[in-house]
């Protein structure tokens, strides 16, 4: 009985160890799971769980970009980024947060109030950041380190600077508050100018109090050069914004563009904007009307059928036509003529801007032809320019023409161009019959100053160089006997052409009688143009021709920025091959007469002493006094290299300048040089010696 209950208790399982091995197991896979688990976040969320420790233990912030220059074409500033101070506060370590806002408000020009609400909301939602003020000058950032205030720390942060004020600002733009392109250059280059930001990093304990912080230095962006000459854009707007002014005009756009490279030396628009402070002006000061004006050209447009006729063989400049004394009928449409012509020269047509004449040659060319060359022109299409918002401008398809189109077309009328696509296509004429695309960037350097990119642009044959010279010739008919003698310049030749167009009244949509666009394109000198310029007056109260309102603005320009161009002057009083010359100069009668007097005296004394001077000259290598025109405020310099003391202070004498001679002998150098600018009672200083 003892050995079977024996066997019995042998038999029965140690359940104690049974469970041991569970538990083992249990705590085994248990340890499994949790290495595994900290093999996978150690692993692939490792990154993921770095960041959100740096979240939770620093406050980063990142601070304004320093964008790149941006430069004019002699390397002059026209924006740049300056040091400010940007002011922040750690809102829980402000005890008390009235004081604070009262102390602050009065210099950061903001209320107490709405800044004390302000930081009140972010210690509520303890914010561990909370701008006060940003980018502020260096006398206000002084009043607010001189309060000294606990929680209250500052920064450095770049701001958009431009140091010529609303000079180029159409052309420059302007940034927002984050230093991000708005307009402009700005915008359109803004990845280019941009640069990369810096950051400011607050690190914070357990409880979120900061005890460190440091700061990311910014990357500057890279630097822009412009086609822009600051001399000759600040001339075309002092000489724009007048005339608008004095029109009383709703605006008005003018244009300085390099022929011969398709460079724009100035791009002004009236009204403007300062653009250090763009919110002080509305948003139609901020237009570009340069790129965003579409108006209907006019009498400026007939260089295309002009041009189209002469290079199709259809017509030569001497060729007469029939004005038919002012009146043509077109799809049973009459056009009339400003005045009844008979017949007349091609030459004679344009310089009197008959609308019959150049409609007969729209009709010789014929629909399909003429439309060719308005593209070939550059019309209905962008220029390329880099500038954002510019329009196509309004050129329809032959098949959308009705019958009576040609009648419109050819003067001007049924289409719509920029001012920027007008210039472009005269500066086809000036540039032999070659189209170069306009353009404002002429390169783009790193900030370490290498050259990243250069302007290339886009070249195309449009005409042929006898066409567009033999349209030069025509043209300079426009401003000596047609209806831009109000172009004229002194001492250079000019050519151009006017445009008087009706606006479309939106109410009737028909042409208004009272809202007119004048408009005047031009280059100059006329065989070797150095400039084409472009104005355009939109609704002149008054005068309201292109001639009256348009064409001496271009004169105004001109006469300044081609002798700052150093271009050469190439008509001369005293050699004028053109009658009445002297008369058409808009000059003081003073300064014209003294003028005419040294000119007598200085051809009778050349006359008696000329083999002698020759073999001076010749010697010396010196050259003879050249009177070049004279200006509305003076005249311009003569060279007087070559001559004596007392010959060089008689020419002073007779133009009313005061000499200031250093040395003895002959006039070696001369300063003003000649061809600038002189006004009576200036100072002109010139040293005189021996050459060798």
């Amino acid at each position: 009985m003892r050995g079977r209950l024996a066997t019995s208790s042998k038999a029965r399982p140690d359940k104690s160890r049974t469970r041991a091995l569970v538990v083992a197991c249990i705590l085994g896979v248990w340890m499994l799971a949790i290495g595994v688990r900290l093999i996978y976040l150690q692993t692939s969320q490792h990154e993921w769980l770095s960041s959100r420790a740096r979240t939770q233990q620093q406050d980063a912030v990142e601070t304004s970009l320093i964008r790149g220059l941006v430069l004019d074409r002699h390397n002059v500033e026209l924006a740049r980024s300056i040091d400010t101070e940007s002011f922040w506060a750690v809102p829980r370590e402000i005890k008390n947060v009235e004081e604070v806002s009262a102390r602050l408000a009065p210099i950061v020009e903001m209320d107490a109030r709405v800044l004390a609400d302000r930081l009140k909301e972010s210690q509520s939602a303890n914010r561990k950041f909370a701008w006060i003020a940003r980018k502020l000058d260096q006398e206000r950032a002084g009043k607010i380190h001189a309060l000294n205030l606990e929680g209250v720390y500052t920064l450095k942060e770049p701001k958009r600077h431009y140091p010529n004020g609303a000079l180029a600002a159409h052309v420059l733009g302007f940034v927002g508050m984050d230093e991000v392109g708005l307009a402009g250059i700005e915008r359109s280059y803004n990845e280019r100018i941009l640069g990369a930001a810096g950051k400011v990093t607050i690190d914070t304990d357990a409880h979120g109090r900061p005890y460190g912080s440091f700061e990311a230095q910014a990357r500057p962006g890279e630097t822009v050069v412009l086609t822009i000459d600051r001399l000759v854009q600040y001339k075309t707007e002092q000489a724009l914004l007048s005339a608008v002014e004095r029109s009383r005009a709703k605006s008005g756009t003018a244009i300085v563009l390099d022929p011969r490279t398709g460079e724009i030396l100035a791009l002004a628009s009236a009204p403007t904007f300062d653009p250090n402070d763009p919110r002080a002006t509305n948003e139609q000061a901020r237009i570009n009307q340069a790129l965003q004006n579409i108006y209907e050209p006019g009498s400026t447009f007939k260089i295309v059928a002009y041009s189209a006729a002469i290079e199709q063989g259809l017509a030569k400049p001497t060729d007469r036509i029939d004005c038919q004394m002012g009146g043509i009928t077109v799809a049973g449409r009459l056009i009339r003529d400003h005045h009844a012509f008979g017949s007349l020269t091609l030459t004679e047509a344009l310089a009197k801007s008959s609308n019959v004449a150049a409609i007969k040659l729209g009709l010789r060319v014929g629909d399909d032809s003429m439309h060719d060359y308005m593209t070939r022109f550059g019309f209905g299409c962008k220029t390329g320019v880099e500038l954002q918002g510019e329009t196509d401008g309004i050129l329809r398809k032959v098949k959308n023409w009705q019958p009576s189109s040609m009648g419109s077309l050819a003067i001007g009328q049924e289409i719509g161009v920029t001012p920027l696509q007008m210039a472009a296509a005269f500066g086809t004429l000036a540039n032999d019959g070659v189209r170069i695309a306009p353009h404002l960037v002429r390169e783009v350097r790193a900030a370490d100053g290498t050259i990243v990119y250069s302007a290339s642009p886009e070249e195309r044959k449009v005409v042929s160089v006898a066409t567009a010279q033999t349209l030069r010739g025509m043209l300079e008919e426009v401003t000596l006997n047609g209806t831009a003698k109000q172009a004229q310049l002194d001492g250079y030749t000019a050519a151009g052409k006017t445009g008087t167009a009706q606006k479309i009244d939106p109410k009737t949509r028909a042409y208004s009688k009272t809202k007119f666009i004048g408009s005047f394109v031009g280059f100059a000198p006329v065989e070797n143009p150095a400039v084409v310029i472009i104005v355009v007056i939109d609704e002149p109260v008054g005068g309201y021709h292109g001639g009256e309102v348009a064409a001496p603005v271009f004169r105004e320009i001109a006469e300044q920025i081609l002798p700052a161009l150093n271009i050469t002057p190439d008509t001369k009083l005293k050699d004028s091959p053109q009658p009445g010359l002297l008369a058409r100069f808009t000059l003081n009668p003073e300064t014209l007469a003294r003028l005419r007097e040294v000119q007598e005296r200085e051809r009778t004394e050349r006359d008696a002493t000329l083999p002698k001077m020759a073999e001076e000259d010749g010697r010396a290598g010196m050259t003879r006094v050249v009177y070049t025109a004279a200006t509305k405020r003076g005249a311009l310099m003569p060279d007087l290299r070559g001559r004596s003391v007392r010959d060089a202070a008689r020419v002073c004498e007779q133009l009313g300048l005061q000499l200031e001679a250093r040395g003895e002998g002959r006039a070696l150098r001369q300063s003003p040089a000649a061809g600038a600018e002189v006004e009576a009672g200036k100072t002109v200083r010139i040293d005189f010696g021996r050459s060798d």
